[in-house]
């Protein structure tokens, strides 16, 4: 197959196939973030062409962000279980199918059941566990850099897809831009049928970094049912103080990103009167400084204390979103909240990554990792919901943002708790 021969080429110029994992990894993970973030170019089009309301359509968008989260756990059972690119191609094809079929959809009940379930289940299907998986699974060295640059996809889709898509929608509606979708997914899964592949071992190799000279056998595949496999994880991590420390810390996270920044940034803005377009240029900037702040924490939680690495990272978030609302709203006082907030945005999560394959093996790091990235939705759901209350009942998103900023500087504080010893908590 081409990638027995591509690993052949690569090894005679000392270049390793993880690499090319990593590479097919990105550019699955940009598209599928950019399939994520389309729905949001599409609620005006689809509100002028069904007149269904924001209400309506943004329920379809918040059953997909639970289910994204909720899948997590049980994703990474279905990647050890049946291989990364089975898994891969299935999700795809999930999404693509549901998104096919929304060309023709007339009712909201279509809406819910294609973007929402279908969908929600097609990308967490992979989510952040995949990442999590090619760099425990083939990186003995440099995992911290893997993670940072594969957790990058997601703003680098963003940045692409989301303006392509708002134009073309704008000059040829919103079915040409998700044909155009669905034609990056189809490239996508191609580049996934024909690269990736499950373990070093599959091309003849051992992980990047490990100096053994023969190639590391593939453990025998489990056979014990999905759900059993995810919770006998959860039973068996849950016995370890690490584990809730890493659960809290990233369900802090959740709550101060994507729980809060992502979804009521803009409308605070507007509430200070700073127009639609000028605030979405905000989340613009901070995902160029998240690109390159995700990258250099995966270089840094390589060389440094992975604890102290997140002490650092959730306190400056926390002092961040506690300043904004003393920025007075103008372009320096935004443009510094986007700078320093933007390096910090998903900063937290290589070391996170690199702290649960540590306390937790490389082999069930990625189920470990998918109960803590469960944690995180779960925290950007309830701030989601309590930042809409506090808007709705307080007439003011402040009292948000001020507490997130406080939970940011108590996950700070719960990081350098855990527990230095690298030994595997689990068997």
């Amino acid at each position: 197959m081409i990638s027995n021969w591509l690993a052949a080429a690569l090894s005679r110029r000392n270049i390793h196939y993880g690499w090319v994992m990593v590479a097919v990894t990105f550019f699955a993970a940009l598209v599928s973030a950019g399939t994520v973030g389309a729905p949001g170019v599409f609620i005006v089009p689809l509100q002028h062409e069904f007149g269904w309301t924001t209400a309506e359509i943004s329920s379809a968008l918040s059953i997909r962000f639970i289910l994204f989260g909720l899948m997590a756990p049980f994703a990474a059972a279905l990647l050890n279980r049946y291989g990364l690119r089975n898994v891969t191609l299935t999700a795809q094809l999930i999404v693509v199918s549901a998104l096919l079929a929304s060309l023709a959809m007339t009712k909201v009940w279509h809406l819910m059941l294609l973007w929402g379930v279908v969908i929600g289940i097609g990308t967490g299907m992979t989510a952040l566990v995949l990442g999590a998986t090619i760099a425990t699974r083939w990186f003995a060295a440099r995992r911290g850099l893997v993670v940072g640059i594969l957790t990058a996809s997601v703003a680098t889709g963003q940045l692409i897809f989301l303006p392509l898509l708002a134009s073309i929608t704008e000059h040829y509606g919103w079915r040409i831009a998700l044909g155009l979708v669905c034609c990056m997914l189809g490239v996508s899964a191609f580049a996934v049928l024909m690269l990736m592949r499950d373990r070093p071992s599959d091309v003849g190799l051992r992980p990047f970094g490990d100096n053994g000279t023969t190639p590391q056998p593939a453990p025998a595949p489990s056979n014990a049912p999905i759900l059993a496999t995810a919770l006998g994880t959860l039973r068996d991590a849950s016995t370890s103080p690490v584990f809730w420390a890493l659960f809290l810390t990233f369900a802090i996270c959740g709550a101060s990103t994507a729980g809060l920044v992502q979804v009521h940034l803009i409308p605070m803005c507007m509430d200070f009167g700073i127009p639609q377009v000028e605030a979405a240029s905000l989340l613009a900037a901070m995902g160029i400084f998240d690109f390159f702040g995700t990258i250099m924490s995966g270089w840094l939680s390589d060389r440094y204390d992975n604890r102290w690495l997140l002490f650092w990272y959730y306190g400056l978030r926390g002092l961040s979103l506690v300043y904004l609302p003393f920025s007075d709203f103008s372009f320096y006082g935004l443009s510094l909240f986007a700078m320093f907030y933007g390096l910090d945005w998903v900063a937290t999560v290589p070391p996170t990554v690199r702290l649960t394959a540590q306390r937790f093996g490389a082999e069930r790091a990625n189920l470990v990792f998918g109960w803590i990235f469960a944690g995180h939705q779960i925290g950007a759901g309830v701030a989601a919901f309590a930042a809409g209350l506090s808007r709705t009942m307080l007439e003011s998103y402040l009292p948000a943002f001020f507490a997130a900023g406080a939970l940011c500087l108590i996950a700070s504080l719960m990081a350098i708790t855990i527990s230095k010893a690298s030994k595997p908590a689990m068997a």
